[in-house]
């Protein structure tokens, strides 16, 4: 088999230890050398400074879990690195020591059998970090609306019945007078703003209940989280703000995508980055992402398409768009209802997820590209076109002169 590169090495990383085997070829002949180093910093500088002196070019590992971001930091720069799907290396059974894995992962090395996974710059991991924290925030924070809502219930307050927001301006202001002991309901139902004052009589029926100091208790230890968890992702994203300075063009581009915010605009661009170049084409980016149609062909038999797993941190804020941009009345609205009627609401958003991520592929790719709606009835017109095309060609082959005249 031919040797794609002479100096190379491949590791098996653990938790406290990682496992290296070194390929050197000569003249017609290969040596080998296993160490295995602590994942300490100190040792990883070692194993660095012996790869080093060996010449080595090529270093590859598997991607499982965290542990390779120390090594890849530490090396970065220094080689060539690759960091591979676990998947793909463990294909062949047999090979379960650390010594045997490091040995397959440096001879996949050698004859260029592995693909290196996508990883970003040290800049875009970084600011990676930032929005997926404050993505689980954000989670975090649901779950803690979520465990509001179980408190009233065991204390028969029935808020979430009436108000669609049980912790918004009119339920915060309960919710603070019901932990400040007030328990008269119509008092409490006063507090209410807005198109809420309008349900007053049920909210007066919602907020009779038997409110315990226990879950006064509960209930003032949950907003705190809450409060405290709203001053983090401000600051938070007061951060990603100002890294995403240098590219403030690009999120305005892709604000105009109908269904993209300024969330998911800067969740778009952290996880793809704005250099388009290292994915060839839109499909390619769509796969990659992980929001387009899977192949799976045998004997000439399309079998099941579904998407494959990509990146689920951008596929969670592709599908928020498709649904946000179900309710507009644009050509990605009229493509998921049409989708929708047909094949029901989770495969047509991800059907508009892929058409929002090649709209940003392009609007990415290159700086004077604009986004243009094609309009609500693009299909319908693309439709009409060509059924008259067909029924004229259809008539034809019959032996019929066709001519169509409009009607008035």
């Amino acid at each position: 088999m031919e040797v794609a590169h002479q100096r190379c090495c491949g590791l098996d990383v653990h938790k406290k230890t990682v496992v290296a085997c070194l390929i050197v070829r000569g003249a017609g002949t290969a040596r080998r050398e296993i160490r295995t180093f602590s994942t300490m910093t100190k040792d990883l500088l070692a194993m660095a400074d012996w790869l080093e002196a060996a010449e080595c070019t090529h270093v590859a590992m598997e991607s499982t879990g965290s542990y390779w971001k120390p090594i890849y930091n530490l090396l970065e720069g220094s080689f060539t690195l690759l960091v591979a799907n676990a998947q793909h290396l463990k294909a062949v059974p047999g090979r379960k020591t650390d010594v045997k894995d490091a040995e397959w992962i440096a001879q996949l090395l050698q004859h260029g059998l592995l693909r290196a996974s996508f990883i970003p710059g040290r800049e875009e991991r970084e600011l990676r970090e930032l929005t997926r924290y404050r993505t689980s925030l954000i989670r975090e924070r649901s779950a803690e609306v979520n465990r509001v809502q179980k408190t009233l219930e065991g204390a028969n307050i029935k808020l979430a019945s009436v108000a669609s927001n049980v912790v918004g301006a009119s339920g915060r202001a309960m919710l603070a007078a019901m932990i400040a002991g007030i328990d008269d309901a119509t008092e409490l139902a006063r507090l209410a703003q807005g198109r809420l004052r309008e349900k007053h009589e049920a909210l007066v029926d919602a907020l009779s209940g038997r409110m315990s100091q226990h879950q006064r208790f509960l209930l003032g230890a949950q907003l705190r989280h809450m409060d405290e968890l709203d001053a983090v992702v401000a600051e938070i994203s007061t951060e990603i703000e100002r890294r995403l300075r240098p590219h403030v063009a690009t999120m305005e581009r892709l604000r105009t995508i109908p269904g993209v915010g300024k969330r998911v605009a800067e969740v778009l661009v952290a996880e793809a980055g704005t250099d388009m170049g290292r994915f060839p084409t839109a499909a390619h980016f769509s796969a990659w992402a992980g929001v387009c149609p899977g192949n799976d062909e045998s004997a000439g038999k399309r079998r099941s398409g579904r998407t494959r797993k990509g990146s689920p941190w951008l596929r969670v804020v592709l599908m928020e768009a498709a649904r946000s941009s179900s309710r507009t009345p644009t050509y990605l609205g009229a493509q998921y209802r049409r989708i929708a009627a047909r094949r029901g609401s989770k495969r047509s958003a991800i059907a508009v997820a892929h058409s929002i991520l090649r709209i940003a592929y392009h609007l990415m790719s290159s700086p004077d590209a604009t986004y243009i709606d094609l309009g609500t009835n693009y299909l319908e017109r693309r439709t009409h076109e060509r059924t008259r095309k067909l029924a004229i060609r259809k008539l034809e082959s019959l032996g019929y002169a066709v001519s169509l005249e409009p009607v008035a």
